[in-house]
This record gives structure tokens, sequence and C-alpha cells, in this order.
């Protein structure tokens, strides 16, 4: 469970991250190998973010990452400079090889190397194991199901969890997780929210378009159609208000590859749940709202939710992953797999206008406290500082 370089034992060190504050760094600039896999979403995001707000305060990023991915989100307008790193998202020996022999390279002149998601953290801490040039790790995702892929999963997460100088989770369950896996240090990652974009058009404008009628409420979801979303439970709980006949049309805003069966059941069972595919228009959407729901089955620091938060919409969510410390009491949180649970918590809303104006009082609140980019510089400073050996002044 020691590193090459012979770091002492585990220490816990929580959030390396003071809301609001400065950031840590104070003296020369730390030169940075940021690296991630295959993403096209938060993940990407996020870490583009990140390299802006570094390289804009004077230190070095080399960020390494397959082509597709620099040709998606476009780091080396922001970055120091780019390289081409072959990370797939299932395990390869001979392009994992090659991958870990290019992380060597690299990382030889950096200070700190800063993986981004499981594989790509797995190959950081090989790569550096004889150099002792420190790794922190940054997990995003939970575990996928199915047998074989777990199986995969959870050996690279016990590489990552005793290979890292310092292992940041997007939820508190990823953090306690990799604590038990033996990580030596641990924390809570400062994921910045998505920026608060304002609504085009008025609630009835967005009613008008999808064709609803004055007495009709309106749910709104906003998610990518995949197993993670949980929208088979929605579904379910569509299925419980329908017998209550409550009158509530609910929209998704998103696609992906359930898309087919999931208008196949809504066919079947006459279900008022619309499909509305990709959207730019999801500031209306979530304005014009009486409800928005989250049915995920697990979730790190989820962006339709603080979107949501961010438009001041009442919002019913499933207790999972990070939910919780994402909405900070502003939203009716119902166990996950229960059907029953969702609809009540949907017909609570949708009925009590006094519980839907407290959540969105709530919300706006809420929208308020959530991290900033200048957050997540800071917080990732201090996590660069910590595995330097340096104290909160940068010495």
């Amino acid at each position: 469970g020691r590193r090459a370089d012979g770091r002492g034992p585990r220490d816990d060190v929580g959030s390396p991250h003071a809301r609001g504050g400065q950031a840590p760094w104070k003296g020369a600039g730390v030169t940075v190998l940021m690296v991630l896999g295959t993403s096209a979403g938060g993940v990407g995001a996020h870490v583009k973010g990140l390299i802006g707000s570094l390289t804009g305060q004077g230190h070095t990023v080399v960020v390494a990452c397959p082509p597709e991915v620099e040709e998606h989100f476009h780091f080396a307008r922001v970055a120091t400079t780019t390289a081409s790193l072959e990370v797939a998202d299932r395990p390869h020996p001979t392009r994992d090889a090659r991958a870990v022999r290019d992380l060597a390279r690299l990382s030889a002149k950096a200070d700190v190397v800063h993986a981004h998601g499981l594989r790509a953290a797995a190959l950081a801490v090989i790569a550096t194991a004889r150099s002792g040039v420190p790794v922190v790790a940054t997990l995003h995702n939970a575990a996928p199901s199915g047998a074989l892929t777990s199986a995969v999963y959870g050996g690279l997460e016990r590489v990552v969890a005793r290979g890292s100088d310092l292992v940041l989770g997007v939820s508190a369950d990823l953090v306690e997780r990799m604590r038990r896996l033996g990580a030596r240090r641990t924390g809570l990652a400062v994921i910045a929210a998505p920026p608060r974009r304002e609504a085009e058009r008025d609630r009835y404008a967005v009613r008008s378009e999808l064709g609803i009628g004055g007495r009709t409420s309106l749910g709104v979801v906003v998610a990518r159609l995949a197993p993670q979303k949980g929208l088979p439970l929605l579904l379910d709980a569509h299925h419980e208000l329908s017998t209550q006949g409550l009158d509530l049309l609910t929209v998704i805003a998103g696609d992906g590859p359930l898309r087919e069966s999931l208008q196949a059941r809504i066919d079947a069972e006459n279900l008022p749940v619309r499909l509305l595919g990709h959207r730019s228009d999801v500031p209306d959407l979530l304005r014009a709202a009486d409800v928005v729901i989250s049915s995920a089955v697990w979730e790190g620091q989820p962006v339709g939710i603080q979107e949501a938060l961010h438009a001041g919409a009442a919002v019913v969510a499933t207790d999972v992953g990070g939910t919780a410390a994402v909405t900070g009491g502003a939203a009716l949180l119902v166990p996950p797999d229960d059907p029953l649970s969702l609809s009540r918590a949907i017909r609570d809303v949708v009925l009590h206008g006094s519980v839907r104006d407290d959540l969105r009082s709530k919300a706006v609140e809420r929208s308020g406290e959530l991290p900033t980019d200048a957050d997540a510089v800071a917080a990732a400073l201090g996590a660069y500082a910590s595995v330097l050996g340096q104290g909160p002044d940068g010495r």
C-alpha cells in the first residue's frame, strides 16, 4: 500500500477546500499533468474550467487525453500544452502499456499528476510508481453494474486507492469506499456548478409550445436516457399518479441509448410522459416547471439539479450519491427504488402551492451557495499543496 518513495501512512484530509477563500499557492507556479480518459460531458467541462483557472493564475498545465476528447473540449485553448494519450473505456494491454510509458515520460517534468476518472488514475499510479511524482485522483462516477465489469472496476479501485497520494470523490459514498479500500488520504472533490443561464421565454410561451392546458401541471426532467438516471422508476411513479387522476405531464429533455425502450413503455401504458430529445432551452423548461424531478440511481454532483436550483425550481429527487449534499435541504428527497414515495412527493409539490413555493424559495437561496470556478481552483491548489508537503501559505 505504500508508494516507492515511502510516503507515510494514511491521513484523511477531508475536503481540501475552504469555500470562498484564496488559492493557497503563493510561491512559484506549480506544473500539473492533467490526465483524463474518454469523456463527453461533465468531467471534461470540469477539467477545462479547472485548467483555465490554473493557467490564468500562472501555473503550467499539460493535458494528456485521447484525441477525440481534445477535439470535443479544445483543452489546447486554455492549457499550456496538450499531449495525445490512448485511454479506452476498457482495459487493452497494448494500448495501456503505451499509455503508461507516455505518462511516465510526461510526468517526469511535472510537480503533480491530477488524474480524472478511475482508468486514467490507475494508469497514472502505475506510471509514477518509480519516480514518486505525487498523484491526485478525482473519481467522478460510481462502480458500474455487472459481475465482470465490477470485478475489473474493483481491481482498478484498489490500485488507485493504495497508490494515489490523495483520492478525491465527487460524493461522500465514493470517498468512503476508497477509504475502506486503503486510501491513505481522501477528500471531497469540489466541482464548480454550471453557470446560471437565464430563461429566454416565460412559462406561458413554453406551455403553449408543449400544448399544455391551463389546468395541467408540468414536470420536467433533465437527464441522459441512460440506466444511471433511473427513468424506469419515473415511469413507475407516473403509473401510480395516473391511477390517482393527477393532471400532470412530464417532459424529459435529453437523449441516450434507452430512448426506444422508454418510448415503447410510455406508449404501451399510455403514460403522460414525453421524450423531447436534446434541448437547447433547458432554462426555459426549468422556469416553466411546476416540479423538476430526478429519479437517478446514483449521482455525484448532478448538473441537472444544480441548473434547477439556479432556476428557482421545486425539486423532487432520489436520495442517492451526492444529491443531498448538492441540494442542501432545497429539495424533497425520497428513497431510491420506491416509486410510491416518488409519486407521493411529486403529488405533494403539484397539489400544494405552499410546498412548491417553499422549495422554490430554498432553491434560490441554495443556488447562491453552490461552488464556483474560484472555489474549484482553490480546492485543487490546496490538494496539490497537501501532497507536495506544503502548508497553506505554499511553503
